[in-house]
């Protein structure tokens, strides 16, 4: 049986809360960077990078003139 390939691009911008079950087994064992949360920004939680690492997400971040300092970094969960 082929891997399959998926393209996290179609992930970016879209809220980690209303991914549904079959889009979270995608992203398992992957890194997110969501917007840090502070009474100032009020963040909508997106997902901003994805990646097999912190290293690999804050590059994504760095190539969209986005600064890593503003993001946290979440490893994802088996989504059951």
């Amino acid at each position: 049986m082929a891997a399959m390939q998926v393209d996290f691009d179609n992930f970016i911008g879209r809220s980690w809360d209303r991914l549904d079950l079959s889009e979270r087994e995608l992203l398992y064992g992957s890194y997110i960077a969501r917007e840090i949360y502070t009474p100032q920004t009020l963040p909508l939680q997106r997902i901003e990078a994805i990646g097999d690492s912190v290293e690999a997400c804050v590059a994504k971040l760095q190539e969209r003139n986005l600064d890593p300092l503003n993001f946290e970094f979440v490893r994802v969960d088996p989504p059951y």
